[in-house]
């Protein structure tokens, strides 16, 4: 069955309406949801039993290019500043010299036991080194497994910035493949190139972003989410084009983002929520669709090789060498090791070859797939089983309450106030995304005319609201009063 335009919604639609009933029962029995979309979109293939023909990279790469800038936005807009800032260095360490020495040491090794040139040995290494974020978490989740302080964050953080360090390897690399005559050394100016003007355009495109969202006053709420996807494929485009990183600028953006004031932030983080498990769905299709199995068997024998060495040897050398300028126990530096998933992101970028048209470049798609696939199923399906056994895991009755459980807890001493605006203060005739208000206080409902309104970021404050404020201690109200340059009062107080 080949794609045309006639039938492209009906065979879409229903392969993912399938892929989202198998992802539902995944979590049940802890299997990586990338494994069951791929295997849909292999099934439903030319050599499956879908019959539906798609050979087609260059169409595979976009897909694979638009659908990584939502993933990677939407996790982002989830990472939270607080909890990723005592890791920071660490997480920066693994996503770089982490995935570099990955990519040495695969590359090395493939260059030893096959017939590939040095260069093109890296070149798999490098396609090979990033971590799949998604992979983990959502094996994570689906076993309901907590992990001790610090650990996680410091996973979110490399996987989801270690993206752009692979794929600048990636097409380093390709480009000595292309280009043998060329020095190694080359390359390094590059990097610095692509990781500078990415991380400068990430954070300045970020705050030009808040400034856009919060003042562009748009007369419909739902054009909001419309302006952040703009916003977006701006930064990576421009950020492209100034010879930066784009994915890089992405996440940066989009980490700035996450932790700001914006107007209609709950919907716009939800909608790129639905949006990337939507496109890590069509990614998986699509690159299940693009394999063929029959050309997959040939290459198993050097795939697993290739796998367990990357798992045992390479990975674990390079989260050690990241690792060791910090202070972290051995048994959480092994089980960072052990969630180096690889996923959908390598097989993306095993594109680059096929429409660079290098000799290996079909061997390469084919290891890479077979290297991705062998490493969710070895070390996705046991993950809960390594944390337990690495004593990094929670137990059920210790685990960290919600930030709601917390809040709302005697230990937490959250206070309720009213406060009122009087005329000409400085929050009248302002929006609630403008004031500067503390992290650890919210605006729960305005009073108005003997009235209750639930406040969004675009609410202007009127004379004579009472706000009604929800923070965690007396000082943080003292602090909300501080922000409104209003005279605080202290009888309206009560406490939980």
């Amino acid at each position: 069955m080949s794609i045309t335009i006639e039938n492209i919604l009906l065979i879409g639609s229903i392969l993912l309406f399938i892929s989202i009933l198998v992802g539902k029962t995944s979590y049940r029995f802890g299997v990586p949801t990338l494994i069951l979309f791929l295997s849909i979109g292999i099934l439903a293939g030319s050599e499956g039993i879908g019959g539906i023909y798609f050979n087609d990279p260059e169409i595979a790469q976009f897909i694979g290019i638009v659908s990584l800038n939502f993933i990677l936005f939407s996790g982002g807009l989830d990472t939270n500043w607080k909890s990723i800032k005592p890791v920071v260095w660490q997480g920066i360490s693994l996503s770089t010299i982490g995935v570099l020495v990955t990519a040495v040491g695969v590359g090395l090794f493939v260059w030893a036991i096959t017939d590939f040139t040095i260069y093109e040995g890296l070149l798999l290494g490098a396609i090979v080194s990033s971590t799949d974020a998604a992979a983990v978490f959502s094996i994570l989740r689906s076993k309901n497994l907590a992990l001790k302080t610090r650990l996680r964050p410091t996973l979110e953080l490399e996987s989801g910035s270690n993206d752009p360090m692979a794929y600048f390897l990636t097409i380093a690399f390709l480009g000595l493949v292309t280009n043998p005559e060329k020095d190694i050394w080359n390359i390094f100016p590059l990097f610095v190139q692509q990781i500078l003007i990415g991380t400068v355009l990430g954070f300045i495109l970020g705050k030009v972003s808040k400034i856009v969202i919060n003042k562009i006053r748009l007369d419909f709420d739902g054009l909001y989410p419309v302006l952040s996807i703009a916003i977006m494929f701006i930064v990576f485009s421009i950020t492209n084009f100034m010879g930066g990183n784009g994915f890089l600028a992405v996440y940066l953006c989009a980490v700035y983002l996450g932790n700001q004031n914006l107007i209609r932030k709950k919907t716009i983080m939800q909608m790129f929520d639905g949006l990337a498990w939507l496109m890590q769905i069509v990614l998986f299709l699509t690159l299940g669709l693009l394999v063929y199995p029959s050309q997959i068997i040939p290459v198993i024998g050097i795939g697993l090789l290739i796998s367990i060495f990357m798992i045992f040897i390479a990975r674990p050398i390079g989260v050690l060498l990241s690792l060791s300028f910090f202070k972290m126990k051995m048994r959480r530096r092994w089980y960072v090791s052990w969630v180096g998933l690889r996923g959908a992101v390598p097989i993306v970028f095993a594109t680059y070859p096929l429409l660079a048209g290098i000799d290996k470049a079909n061997f390469i798609f084919n290891i890479v797939f077979f290297v991705s696939l062998s490493s969710v199923i070895i070390q996705g399906t046991s993950l809960s089983v390594v944390a337990e056994w690495l004593h990094v895991a929670l137990p059920q009755r210790i685990k960290p309450k919600s930030q709601v459980e917390n809040f709302l807890s005697n230990e937490a001493k959250s206070a309720i106030h009213e406060i009122s605006i009087p005329p000409d203060s400085l929050p009248v005739g302002k929006r609630v995304v403008d004031l500067k208000f503390p992290k650890k206080a919210i605006i729960a409902m305005i009073s108005r005319n003997n009235q209750f309104i639930t406040p969004k970021g675009s609410t202007q404050l009127k004379e004579n609201d009472v706000l009604i404020v929800l923070g965690e201690t007396k000082e943080t109200i003292s602090e909300v009063y501080q922000a409104l340059e209003i005279k605080e009062e202290k009888t309206t107080e009560e406490h939980h």
